[in-house]
Parts: C-alpha cells; structure tokens; sequence
C-alpha cells in the first residue's frame, strides 16, 4: 500500500515524487516511457541549461533523479484507475497497485485516430471510455479500436455487457486474445458511417462491419481517457483542478501539460511541486 501513486514519469510528475518522497510519503511513480516530453529535440528556454537540453535527455536525468532518492520507479503501462475502499487501485499491464492518493501526471495526450466520420460521430457511438459507457450497449454489437494491452483491457470491459466486440487493429497486428463472444478484424479502416449514430465500420477493401457503437483505444491511456474513468471533471480535453492541482475527487490530484494551459517544462515543474505538496498536507491530516 503506498501513500502516493504518481502516474507519470515527465517534469510534472518527477517534480512531485521528490517532494512526496522528502515529505516521508512512501511513493510510486509508474512511468510507460511514452512521454512526448522524449520527441523534443532541443529545449532551450528552461533555467539551468546554458546550451540547452534534448527533451530525452531532461526526461532521463529526472527519472535518475527520482531513482537516486529512493523513489520506486515502475516502467509499466496504466490501464485504469478505480475508487476502492482504501484509497485508489491503479491497474496495469504487470500488476495492481493501492495507494491512499493518486497524482495524474500523463501529459495532454489524447487516444486520437485519423478515420473519416470519426470526429463526427464522438458522443454518436464513439466513445473513449468502455467503463463509463459500455452500458449504453448491452445486448449490442460494439467495436474497439486498437491493438495493445489498452484494447485488450477495455475489450474486458465490455464483453460481459455487449452481445458482440469486435477489436479493429486497423491495420496493426493482431493481438492474441480470445472470448467467446469477441472477434478481430485486422483490415485497415476507411471510414466510420452513420447518419445521427455509429452503423457501420468500412474498410479499405470497401468491405464492413454493422457497430452500434466503437470505442477508441489506440496506443495507451492518457489523461483524458484516465480521467474519464474516474470521473473527473473535463474541458477541453484537459482534467479540471483547482490552485491546489486538486481535482473534484478526493485524494486525486493532476498536474502538468493534462491540465491544459501554457504547455512549458517550468509549468509541469511548477504544478507538479504543488500536488507534491498538497499530497504530503492532505495526508498528514487524514492520518
């Protein structure tokens, strides 16, 4: 059981893991090495570096950091975080993992695909969230998109309340799973077509498939998508928090580029030392 569940490895979330861990608080930052953080190829704005820094060089050296101070560090892939009667449970792709709070620290990346109608069709039939929408379809066939182990993990979600899933790689290979009432589909998507709702998946083959509704979960989760899980507020794609980074639940904080706002290393730095802090506040009064 830890205190502090920190997911997210970038400035935001290293930045509250050394306060956290200062502050006596037993932490766990559980990082998927995914950061966008990594793609930037020169950050010249940031205080301390005369020459400027590589975004992975920056990322690495708060991960040693972290590590340096004794913070467990976990390169693991989250798929959902749930509300339990201690505190949080933070699954992932190895393990299941309590703690009393949880920091959002993922960036600002949303599980977005490029296929025609899609866009259209979001809040139709499209949905980004298979536990907080899968019941709108019981007895109904439903598709997801996607091929890793976020697919696999909201294709769990749904195959007890769906009549059928069928998971859509668009393209990518297929991932091994089977159910009884589960199929994979490994065609390249052309388009997403309905009128006032999802009806159909077309392939480039000019081939398809009926759907009542698809869900999005390409690549891994991101802030939005945990965020949605949880139920916590959102506008504009970002977690809504407070000037304490404190988010509309209890016990959960989120900080950096998923909170929208001006997207800087000094910001996600900034933000992150605030949940750190507010984390240590919080539970030194609930203990």
């Amino acid at each position: 059981m830890f205190d502090v569940i920190i997911i997210g490895g970038g400035p935001a979330g290293i930045s509250a893991s050394l306060y956290t861990k200062r502050g006596n608080k037993k932490t766990l930052v559980i990082n998927s090495e995914s950061s966008t953080l990594q793609e930037v190829h020169k950050i010249e704005n940031y205080y301390g570096f005369e020459n400027g820094i590589s975004g992975k060089e920056l990322y690495d050296i708060g991960i040693k950091q972290a590590k340096n101070l004794g913070i467990e560090v976990k390169q693991e892939e989250v798929l959902s975080v749930k509300i339990n009667e201690k505190g949080f449970e933070v699954i992932t792709n190895k393990d299941t993992y309590e703690s009393e709070t949880v920091i959002i620290a993922v960036g600002n990346k949303k599980n977005k695909v490029k296929i025609k109608g899609i866009k259209d069709l979001e809040g139709k039939g499209v949905s980004y969230c298979a536990i907080c929408d899968g019941f709108f379809y019981r007895d109904k066939e439903v598709a997801v998109i996607g091929s890793g182990n976020y697919a696999i993990s909201e294709t769990n979600d749904l195959i007890n309340i769906a009549k059928k899933v069928t998971i859509l790689t668009n393209g990518e290979k297929a991932p091994e799973f089977r159910a009884d009432n589960v199929e994979i589909n490994s065609k390249p998507i052309e388009e997403i077509e309905g009128k006032d709702k999802v009806e159909k998946v077309i392939f480039n083959d000019r081939s398809s498939i009926n759907a009542d509704g698809i869900f999005v979960a390409q690549g891994t989760a991101g802030g939005f998508e945990l965020a949605k899980k949880l139920g916590l507020l959102i506008k504009d794609n970002h977690i809504i928090v407070n000037e304490n980074m404190e988010t509309n639940i209890k016990g959960v904080y989120a900080c950096g580029d998923c909170t929208g706002g001006l997207m800087q290393v000094s910001k996600s730095v900034y933000q992150g030392t605030v949940a750190g802090l507010e984390v240590i506040k919080f539970l030194n009064k609930n203990k």
